[in-house]
């Protein structure tokens, strides 16, 4: 019934891990320990940035091999996507969060940037931010709610990935196709 995927399988959850491990670890640990230091917030600011621009290189190639997974493993289980209750409803759902992930990811990216650049010492940096004013207090509102998104959502990624490994136990596949037969064959009965 099913066949070994292993170097994809590990690609997506390996990737997934890390997508999820790290942006927890960096919204607590990383985060609350630039919140610890005292002094100015530009300086927190610049701590946290630091930290955070050391881990995009990390996190891109970690979700490049979730996403580069995730695509071999449809591709590879396409028929029972098609043929078995209820996979193709958790993968349209494993797809959305996916994309919704995606975005909290970008978009806490973007305001990191925003923050980076307003707190920055580097004179390049505050022509920067000089010309594109931001305001900062915002801005720093909305850094903390999406970097809470991204392990949320990827945390929600985790589940539906454990739903689909419990919907391609053998004793999940037959009856799910089974009862995806019976459906269709209703649907065309007069």
């Amino acid at each position: 019934m099913s066949e070994r995927n292993t170097l994809i399988r590990s690609l997506h959850d390996v990737g997934l891990a890390a997508w999820f491990g790290g942006s927890l670890m960096g919204a607590i640990g990383l985060n609350g320990a630039a919140g610890d230091e005292s002094g100015a917030e530009a300086t927190r600011d610049r701590i946290s940035a630091s930290g955070w621009a050391k881990w995009t290189p990390v996190n891109a190639a970690a979700i490049g091999a979730h996403l580069f997974g995730g695509g071999g493993l449809l591709a590879a289980n396409a028929h029972r996507v098609a043929t078995q209750q209820g996979v193709a409803a958790s993968t349209a759902a494993k797809t959305v969060v996916t994309a919704a992930a995606l975005a909290a990811t970008a978009y806490a990216r973007v305001l990191g940037k925003k923050v980076e650049l307003a707190s920055s010492t580097d004179p390049a940096d505050a022509d920067k931010a000089r010309r594109h004013p931001v305001d900062l207090d915002k801005a720093r509102r909305q850094l903390a709610c999406a970097q809470w998104a991204v392990p949320a959502l990827t945390g929600c990624l985790v589940v539906l990935n454990a739903l689909h490994g419990e919907q391609q136990r053998p004793a999940e596949q037959v009856p799910g196709m089974w009862q995806r037969a019976r459906s269709a064959a209703r649907c065309h009965m007069p």
